[in-house]
């Protein structure tokens, strides 16, 4: 049973993924937030960056409109990359809304499936049921939340750690029955 509100290029994608015995118990999309915790970070850090870059190129101009008939210089000119990874990040909320317009869940009588057809490529993350058994739930207080099958945990030795981000289904409506849905998965998998 597939949620009426996912987007046509996204039900090809499913169709395309499901093996020929495997049926859709459940099916459903983030609900999109335009600022996450991830990006409201890089959003505030870059303010500043962009406010200085930009203030860098006014001043190397010598705080006036460029005469290009006495020549040009180029020396303003460098702090292009640095404006242009500030404008990035200061974009980094509306790209991370619309990958959530792209991204869906499912659970199927065989496994949990993330579905990411953002961009240029897509992302898709089977979750078999051996790796449901340790669900747990974030919930807030009108019944939304995350579905989580990792907790965050950091990989490598002292030296070269790296965090391994949570992996489940995030932001959905009605996480304890979905949580459900996923723990029936596994219990009773395989048939």
């Amino acid at each position: 049973m597939l949620d009426q509100n996912i987007p046509h290029n996204l039900r090809d994608l499913i169709s395309r993924e499901l093996d020929r015995d495997e049926k859709v118990l459940w099916s459903g999309m983030p609900k999109p937030h335009f600022f996450s915790a991830i990006s409201i970070g890089s959003f505030l850090f870059a303010i500043p960056w962009t406010a200085f870059a930009v203030f860098w190129m006014t001043a190397a101009a010598g705080f006036q409109i460029p005469k290009f008939n006495k020549g040009f210089d180029f020396f303003p000119l460098f702090g292009i990359p640095f404006l242009l990874v500030g404008i990035g990040m200061l974009a980094s909320p509306l790209v991370a809304y619309r990958k959530q317009l792209k991204t869906v869940y499912l659970i199927t009588n065989q496994r949990a499936i993330t579905i990411d057809g953002g961009g240029r490529s897509t992302t898709i993350q089977s979750h078999f049921p051996e790796k449901l058994k340790d669900l747990y739930r974030r919930e807030h207080s009108d019944g939304s939340g995350d579905v989580l099958f990792q907790q965050p945990i950091w990989t490598g030795d002292s030296e070269t750690r790296t965090l391994l981000p949570e992996i489940g289904f995030l932001r959905i409506h009605d996480a304890k029955s979905v949580e459900n849905i996923l723990r029936s998965v596994a219990t009773t998998w395989p048939p």
